[in-house]
């Protein structure tokens, strides 16, 4: 945890925000594996965290905007309990860490609701996305699981929004102990990336440098000579010399901030021309966007300049024909880059996804296309300082994808589709790292990891 005058100054930002009403944060409870006893890795919910910091299980934080009283609803650990996990603190002596003062019992929270209900008290609550949290805000709150998150607060939700954006130095510090064992798992995964060896091996190297630096996998590993598939969590195939290996992983620690980072290898240590070329486009496309980052950029903005450095890259590969800049203004480009450019981090991965993506990176003045490739955007809107984004350009070979394209005749002034199909089989290309946005520019954060081609095989052949 932090100080507990983090917690207190962030519930006290959010308080002053929403004025009037509860606001309700339930956390997290143990989701069974396949029976009650046997449970998946316990993750606190992330709002919850962000404001009351406790990791454990079976807490609700109530936060009031007029009476400036914060309340931690929960039980203490039972003698039987204590069998099993030694000895715990009580739930006063947690609560005191978070700067809060009153606590009482779970079971008292439905009174409690139900009586500021009575009151005409407002209940702001956020989407829930667990199971188990649906049924207990039905049982709380009698709504259904179905328009529960219709009926979440707006108001809160982008209160939320608005708090957890601006990153504090501290979380950058977190972040970046992310990033730095995340340098480690890529770095590995490079050396291991010989001919012969299997995706699951070098899958199972790398979740376990997250596992022993004191955290966990931010996000299900993307481990795969099937790069052209975006997120392939397969970890079936053996390598073979020509493969590329694109791995996407990022390490959380133990206080639940994330890294997200991705580095595209040529199996056995070298890239073969054709992979280079296409390689060195989209290095040049994460660099160009990188170096304009700066606060009141559109994220948008950053996209259309990657996309614009692939287009111009792949007419000169001759792959696109015509203006490239018109391929990029109608979407012709997105058969080469299908998805966003980026994403904010944080405490998720997809900061704050649960509450929406159009309310965490869109806004009155940005709004999401709805043409295929820029509609997947995460992020859109201008940037601030202390924003800490990726950046994640990418081409991908997608056979089902030109097929189809080809077949329907689209975009035949802009895309040489006999010179693309000889590239089928290249597969796909990512390059991402995590970014802060600062008072005039931008940091890469976390230890380099290799990203020119000559400094990855370097690496790989030591």
């Amino acid at each position: 945890m932090f100080n507990k005058e983090t917690y207190i100054r962030r519930r006290d930002k959010l308080r002053k925000m929403m004025g009037k009403g509860i606001v309700l944060l339930p956390g997290n409870v143990d989701s069974p594996m396949n029976y009650k006893s046997n449970i998946y890795r316990f993750r606190q919910d992330s709002n919850f965290l962000y404001f009351f910091g406790l990791d454990q299980q079976g807490l609700a934080g109530v936060i009031d905007a007029e009476s400036g009283e914060d309340i931690l609803f929960g039980d203490d650990f039972t003698l039987d309990d204590i069998v099993w996990m030694g000895p715990q603190p009580t739930l006063k002596e947690r609560s005191a860490k978070a700067g809060v003062g009153k606590t009482a019992a779970f079971a008292r929270l439905e009174e409690f609701l139900k009586k500021a209900r009575q009151d005409g008290r407002k209940i702001h609550f956020l989407p829930p996305y667990r199971a188990e949290n649906k049924l207990q805000l039905e049982s709380l709150l009698e709504i259904r699981p179905d328009v529960q998150a219709e009926e979440a607060s707006e108001e809160l939700i982008r209160a939320v929004v608005a708090i957890r954006s601006v990153k504090e130095a501290q979380e950058v510090a977190e972040i970046e102990k992310a990033a730095d064992v995340t340098q480690l798992m890529h770095t590995t995964a490079m050396k291991m990336a010989r001919p012969g060896v299997y995706e699951r091996e070098i899958a199972g190297v790398v979740e376990g440098i997250a596992l022993s630096h004191g955290g966990m996998l931010a996000y299900p590993l993307i481990l795969s000579v099937h790069g052209e598939t975006l997120h392939n969590h397969s970890h079936d195939n053996k390598l073979e010399e020509g493969h590329l290996l694109l791995m996407d992983g990022g390490a959380e620690t133990p206080m639940h901030y994330a890294a997200d980072y991705t580095r595209t290898t040529p199996v056995g240590g070298r890239f073969n021309e054709k992979q280079r070329m296409i390689y060195e486009i989209v290095l040049q496309a994460e660099t160009r966007a990188i170096n304009a980052i700066k606060p009141g950029v559109t994220n948008k903005g950053l996209h259309l300049l990657a996309a614009n450095v692939i287009a111009s890259g792949l007419k000169d590969l001759g792959l696109i024909k015509g203006d490239p800049e018109q391929a990029v203004e109608q979407g012709a480009y997105a058969l080469f880059m299908p998805h966003g450019l980026g994403h904010m981090i944080g405490l998720d991965v997809h900061d704050m996804e649960d509450l929406g993506e159009d309310f965490v990176g869109y806004d009155e003045e940005v709004k999401r296309s709805k043409m295929f490739g820029l509609g997947a955007l995460r992020l859109g809107r201008k940037l601030q300082e202390n924003f800490v984004i990726t950046v994640e350009p990418g081409i991908y070979f997608i056979p089902e994808l030109i097929r189809q394209w080809e077949e329907e005749k689209k975009f035949t002034e802009f895309i040489n589709y006999a010179e693309v199909k000889s590239y089928v089989g290249t597969g796909g290309i990512r390059i991402e790292d995590d970014v802060l946005v600062t008072g005039d520019g931008y940091r890469v954060l976390g230890k380099p990891i290799p990203k020119a081609p000559d400094d990855i095989e370097r690496l790989m052949n030591e």
